[in-house]
């Protein structure tokens, strides 16, 4: 007699989440095999990063039943990476870590499709984000998150009275690791709080996990810790590196600042060197599966609305035992990124090159080098070469004219951001408004947002 005995189904936990009605679930779920359906063929996730956390949650969203993935990754694998970034192995070292992992989660989980990009993320352009049900961050740096959440917080668009429109929201999810500790949170730009809204709660960050130092350096700390755990290892064979001897300490500054000036990377200083360089923060595989877990929870409940969703920001603290906690931050109604955008008042003469000057006067923004589009369209680009000569003969003509005379519109500006050392890559919304048109009168913009 053949053995009819049924098979369980690979989504049967998936199923009693989503087939099923319950007391928790969001206000427009919709219980039923179509919900499941939908969910692997519709819903677009895009990962951010494929380091140890990255990993994770290629693994964990794809057995999610999440079927259209994609990851975003610009460092290749070193072997420092293979004690927690499970997705890789000896063979794989120098190789994208994007493309390795996303390798990697088809081969064992079938039915997946894992599009990968090794690149930087500033390199895409944004209707590249824009194309995504939701973006989940596995990122090192608070650079990179930065960027990350203007991008999101570009694509939401308010009302006449400043009320968010739910269709414009982008939904993220962000994770990070440090040793034992940990947080998940949510972000629904102009609803929750953004990251730059809870800025506050980083302090500066003078520790690095290992993985970032080798490939791309991003600050000044990066190639201070290059020089002191990389290069000094290579240039003195073995012998130790002692902190507090002046004659290493020296050398391991100078070496950082001839890092420094190959990537043009601003602020190595002696004094800097010395407070950095016993600070690297040990990387904790269970860490990264414990956030990486509710990260992905959270990414299925927003998009399947199969339960409510943390209320806002999750941390974890595995140093003595287990302490996990969930905090409601509120939304700073005055933010630069997931406000209706600063207001900028101009006459309708203004020329692109003088607005893009303004920009770098302006109190609140700062911005130099900027990029300038509008409603998709690139205006003026800083680069590729190819871009900038494309569009440099926009630069002598009036604003308005290249925004079709539009009375007020939004404008996206990206740049670096700051002054002295602390500079970054920056994306701002604008909210640009020109006199005399349409019955639009003057007003007092000169600190607005």
């Amino acid at each position: 007699m053949a053995d009819t005995t049924a098979q369980p189904s690979r989504s049967r936990d998936l199923d009693k989440l989503l087939l099923r009605p319950g007391h928790l679930v969001g206000p427009n779920f919709e219980p039923g095999p179509e919900l499941r359906d939908d969910l692997k063929e519709y819903a677009k996730v895009l990962v951010v990063g494929a380091g140890g956390l990255g990993c994770e949650l290629l693994k964990d969203l794809a057995l999610s039943g999440f079927r259209n993935l994609e990851v975003i990754d610009m460092d290749r694998i070193e072997v420092s990476n293979l004690n927690r970034q499970f997705l890789f192995r000896f063979e794989d070292v120098g190789k994208p870590k994007a493309e390795v992992a996303a390798k990697r989660v088809m081969d064992r989980i079938s039915g997946v499709n894992i599009v990968p990009h090794f690149c930087r993320i500033e390199d895409k352009e944004l209707e590249f984000y824009n194309d995504f049900s939701i973006i989940v961050l596995g990122l090192d740096s608070i650079e990179a998150r930065s960027y990350i959440n203007a991008v999101a917080c570009s694509f939401l668009e308010y009302d006449s009275d400043d009320n968010p429109r739910e269709e414009t929201i982008k939904p993220m999810v962000d994770g990070g690791t440090e040793g034992f500790k940990g947080h998940a949170r949510i972000i629904m730009p102009g609803v929750t709080p953004c990251f730059e809204c809870t800025i506050w709660l980083f302090p500066p960050q003078v520790k690095f996990p290992l993985c970032t130092l080798a490939e791309t350096p991003r600050t000044a700390a990066h190639c201070i810790e290059y020089a002191h755990l990389i290069k000094w290892d290579e240039a003195h064979s073995g012998k130790s590196f002692d902190p507090d001897n002046p004659e290493h300490m020296q050398w391991v500054y100078s070496e950082a600042v001839k890092r420094a000036e190959l990537f043009g990377i601003l602020g190595v200083t002696y004094s800097l060197t010395q407070g950095v360089v016993k600070n690297i923060i040990p990387a904790i595989a269970s860490t990264n599966a414990i956030i990486s877990a509710a990260c992905a929870l959270e990414t299925l409940k927003i998009v399947s609305a199969c339960s409510k969703t943390l209320s806002n920001y999750l941390t974890y603290n595995g140093v003595e035992g287990l302490h996990t906690k969930v905090t409601e931050f509120v939304k700073d109604k005055d933010c630069l990124v997931c406000g209706p955008g600063i207001l900028i008042e101009l006459d309708t003469s203004v020329t692109l090159k003088k607005f893009i000057d303004l920009l770098e006067d302006h109190p609140k923004l700062l911005l130099s080098r900027a990029s300038v589009t509008h409603r998709g369209k690139n205006l003026y680009m800083q680069g590729p070469p190819v871009l900038e000569e494309m569009t440099r003969s926009n630069l002598d003509m009036p604003l308005c004219d290249l925004m079709d005379k539009i009375p007020k519109d939004i404008v996206h500006v990206t740049g670096i951001a700051g002054k002295g050392d602390k500079k970054q890559s920056c994306l701002r919304k604008l909210r640009v408004v020109f006199k005399g048109i349409d019955g639009v009168t003057d007003m007092d913009t000169a600190g607005g947002a």
